[in-house]
């Protein structure tokens, strides 16, 4: 799944590259054969087709297996260079010298002049005095004391390198001047800097934008949270709205607003105006600025935008109805009904299924809080004028049932409960009247 973070920060690498005329760059890192399947990489490119950063708008994908030649190579030069070493400690040899499970590793091999070997890890010789300053756009300028840096492993016991090097060695090939990231990377800046230098190569220039964290204000997890943009999508968020609100995780555009053109987006972003604060994915927030461009919606665009939840797709269940049921001059008759009360789309399918199914789903819950002492009479009373009307509107339904209430001392909210239970199966929906005039006598 493509994390709404990630989506977060591939928005805001994609408007600054526009913005310096430069070029965004995907780069899917599957060296992890166990987190690396083709329709993973689908879903990262869907992903980001929908929230507009389109497959001809940017250079990639690149695979970073497709590298690894240049990662052991420069693992090698470190090597050599003596910048880096070979050691055999495991975790356990580590603690028992150290007397700590929480300790960093200790420099034990530094000068033990190992070679290569089954088993062994490379390590990155840090420099004991100095500091590793990061220059950040949005951070100023981090500093790190060098001292406290452990020998660092860059190549595993198989010979592999490990994400760090990588990392800064595909950065290297592919010319990336500016890193833009979540702040959780940032204490490892300063090992992907000193790497840098090792390798004689000037770094990028570094970004870390704030972490995304729930209502807790804990960090946005898979195993907790929902954060599939994906998930999102097929719930019913439209491209439009989670993009505007992923741009207000840690920034806002001028003025006292919120809900804004992209175009006001695309000009008025910049990183140095980013919040250093953790930003809050408010669900409830997303929720209604969806809402807000649903409704602004043409009736329209918003009949097609319903399609996919109207027939179902591969990533979305199909309605309860069958599709010889379904009624496209129906649902459009209702549709303006419809927009001005759902917040994400799938709303859809609860709000209109009574037009196109032959009995409705009953929320039991809803029945037996409408059906009460009188209901019946009143429903075979209610039938009984709905039948002698002249007219099938809306007007003419709501007054019949109006006179049927008022002649049993009812209000009209208190009349309709049980009719719109029995017709709709639930408390809540569409206007009623309106709803029967579209349904049909």
């Amino acid at each position: 799944m493509f994390h709404v973070g990630g989506a977060r920060s591939a928005l805001q690498n994609w408007i600054f590259a526009k913005q310096q005329g430069g070029m965004f760059v995907l780069r899917i890192e599957d060296t992890d054969a166990a987190r690396n399947k083709p329709e993973w990489t689908e879903g990262i490119l869907s992903a980001l087709d929908w929230i507009g950063i389109e497959r001809t708008s940017y250079e990639g994908p690149h695979f970073q297996s497709e590298n690894a030649h240049e990662h052991r190579a420069a693992a090698q030069r470190l090597y050599e260079s003596g910048r880096a070493y070979y050691c055999d400690c495991t975790r356990e040899d580590v603690q028992a010298r150290t007397g700590s499970q929480h300790s960093g590793y200790d420099g034990y091999h530094r000068d033990k002049g190992l070679g290569p070997g089954e088993g062994r890890a490379l390590r990155f010789r840090t420099p004991d005095e100095g500091v590793t300053v990061v220059i950040d756009l949005i951070r100023g300028e981090p500093t790190f004391e060098n001292k406290l840096i452990e020998d660092f492993v860059i190549a595993r016991g198989d010979g592999s390198p490990v994400f760090l090097l990588a990392n800064v060695v595909d950065d290297m090939t592919m010319g990336i001047t500016h890193v833009i990231r979540a702040e959780e990377h940032l204490p490892n800046t300063p090992k992907q800097q000193l790497l840098w230098a090792a390798l004689g190569v000037k770094p990028p220039i570094w970004a870390h934008v704030p972490v995304v964290v729930n209502e807790k204000r804990q960090k946005l997890s898979k195993r907790r949270d929902k954060v599939a943009l994906e998930a999102y999508r097929d719930e019913g968020y439209l491209a439009d709205a989670m993009r505007n609100y992923l741009m207000l995780l840690g920034w806002a555009p001028s003025g006292d607003r919120e809900i804004v053109p992209w175009s006001v987006i695309e000009e008025e972003f910049r990183l140095e105006n980013v919040n250093l604060s953790p930003a809050f994915f408010d669900e409830k927030k997303l929720r209604a600025f969806n809402g807000e461009y649903i409704r602004a919606l043409s009736v329209d665009d918003f009949v097609a935008a319903c399609q996919p939840w109207l027939t179902g797709t591969s990533t979305i269940a199909p309605p309860p109805w069958q599709p010889e049921e379904f009624d496209a001059a129906v649902f459009a008759a209702v549709a303006p009904l419809a927009q001005t009360r759902i917040a994400v789309l799938s709303e859809i399918v609860p709000n209109v299924d009574f037009l196109f199914l032959a009995t409705p789903a009953i929320d039991e819950a809803a029945w037996a809080k409408a059906m009460k002492e009188g209901s019946a009479d009143l429903l075979d009373a209610a039938i009984s004028a709905f039948e002698a009307l002249p007219d099938w509107k809306a007007e003419s339904i709501k007054a019949a049932l109006e006179a049927v209430g008022a002649e049993r001392g009812l209000k009209l909210g208190k009349a309709q409960a049980p009719v719109r239970v029995a017709v709709t199966g639930r408390s809540v929906g569409l206007p009623l009247f309106e709803s029967l005039a579209v349904l049909g006598r």
